[in-house]
């Protein structure tokens, strides 16, 4: 990357060329996946608080993460490429290395796993790799003292009603790709926001809330709908370029601002009044580079652009499930682009939308251009499988990334969501118990 993130930015030539920096040659593209999921006490299934939290952080630094802070408090860790974070209210993130392939996102999510077992049995946490916290209310769960967070939760509730449950109660997968090129960019863009209502169903995995059914598949993903900058880009529905993602993303107000350690809240101001010189608390001062992918990154739409293109309306789920998501993806967006573009390049904006906020309830039954999901669901499977195949991507055992496909497979072929299975098991139970540590016995001998 040339960008010098510390630069002052003169002009929207350099903003254009921050994203122009993140190009990648097609020999070099990877896929980096971020993975949350809730931590509760063992004992009576509330969230885990900040001394819990920073219990096993004590543990992790002892196999080999380093610590990273904020005033006094440890935020997070790193260990070479990967980062561990913590959401608003105490989520646990694992943000992954960038990897050729879907066998070495497996497996390292499947030895960070196994390292965690230890941890959480230390601690007495135990674990749900479910979407949407489906025990606790939300003015149960302890909050993050991260300054951002307490800014955000004065804000977002403005923009969205639901802002909150998003901060507090959700958990999502979000996988990364490279581009190669300005076009490149704007089929991938395009895919992820298109394909937005067959992620939702097909990957739903949030049917509670307060220990009884939502009325949702995805109630995580009706609660996305419902924040503050969140959704769908409008422009997606136009015709797409750097300039354009720019223009749109510099005229959100800023969420917050951190310059020399200090955090200011917003008073309505665009990003795009700090170019200009004009915001009324830091008398002419213009922003950086930092400063314009700090705000990049409090858009809260399903398909976001950085110097990758983030897809992320998956539902969380176990790590049984985890590398299906993105072995689907990596097919379509990796191997089969320009044929996946091509299908769906001329739906109408009406049409997406309205499964877009129909999928969360509807789930494999809503209807996308004259077709159930269910149905573009086969189709966009085939074209996965094609795509990774092309790839070739082997394992150790030889076997291509097609061996993560499983999964979806099976819901495409019993026409049944993981949150359907778990609706299933909760009218025969009466109660949710059986979410706690469902992925606990998970192995995989895949790699």
């Amino acid at each position: 990357m040339s960008s010098n993130l510390k630069a002052t930015i003169e002009n929207k030539r350099q903003l254009i060329q921050y994203f122009i920096d993140g190009i990648k040659k097609s020999n070099n593209q990877r896929i980096g996946v971020e993975h949350e999921k809730f931590l509760f006490n063992k004992d009576d299934l509330k969230r885990i608080d900040y001394k819990k939290l920073k219990q096993v952080f004590e543990i992790l630094k002892d196999k080999g993460w380093e610590p990273e802070h904020e005033k006094d408090k440890v935020i997070g860790l790193k260990r070479e490429k990967q980062k561990i974070t913590t959401e608003p209210g105490f989520q646990y993130e694992l943000s992954g290395a960038p990897f050729k392939n879907i066998h070495s996102v497996c497996s390292e999510n499947n030895s960070h796993f196994n390292e965690l077992k230890e941890v959480f049995s230390s601690a007495s946490i135990t674990t749900s790799s479910i979407a949407y916290d489906p025990f606790n209310k939300l003015v149960e769960i302890p909050k993050s003292s991260k300054e951002r967070y307490k800014i955000m939760t004065s804000e977002m509730p403005k923009g969205g009603k639901l802002s909150l449950d998003m901060m507090y109660k959700t958990a999502g997968i979000q996988i990364n790709y490279d581009y190669t090129s300005e076009e490149d960019f704007e089929k991938k863009f395009k895919i992820g926001n298109y394909l937005a209502p067959l992620t939702i169903a097909l990957f739903a995995n949030s049917p509670f809330n307060e220990n009884k059914f939502s009325g949702f598949l995805s109630y995580r993903g009706k609660v996305w709908q419902e924040t503050s900058r969140g959704g769908i880009m409008p422009i997606t529905f136009e015709k797409v370029n750097f300039e354009k993602y720019i223009d749109h993303a510099i005229n959100y107000p800023i969420l917050f601002l951190k310059k020399k350690g200090k955090y200011y809240s917003p008073n309505g101001q665009t990003f795009n009044d700090f170019l200009n010189g004009n915001l009324n608390f830091l008398k002419g001062e213009r922003p950086t580079l930092e400063d314009f992918e700090n705000h990049l990154g409090t858009i809260f739409t399903d398909i976001r652009l950085k110097q990758v293109i983030e897809f992320r309306s998956l539902d969380t789920c176990n790590f049984g499930c985890i590398c299906n998501g993105p072995s689907f993806f990596t097919g379509l967006i990796y191997g089969s682009l320009d044929e996946t573009y091509e299908i769906i390049k001329n739906w109408k904006k009406e049409e997406v939308m309205e499964a877009y906020l129909k999928a969360p309830k509807q789930g494999l039954n809503t209807l996308l251009h004259n077709k159930k999901l269910i149905d573009w669901g086969k189709k966009f499977l085939d074209l996965s499988k094609i795509g990774l195949e092309k790839r070739n991507e082997l394992n150790k055992s030889g076997k291509n990334e097609t061996i993560y496909l499983k999964h979806i497979e099976e819901i495409i072929k019993n026409k049944k969501t993981r949150a359907e299975m778990l609706i299933e098991q909760f009218n025969k139970t009466k109660n949710l118990n059986f979410l706690i540590n469902h992925d606990e016995n998970f192995s995989y001998s895949g790699f």
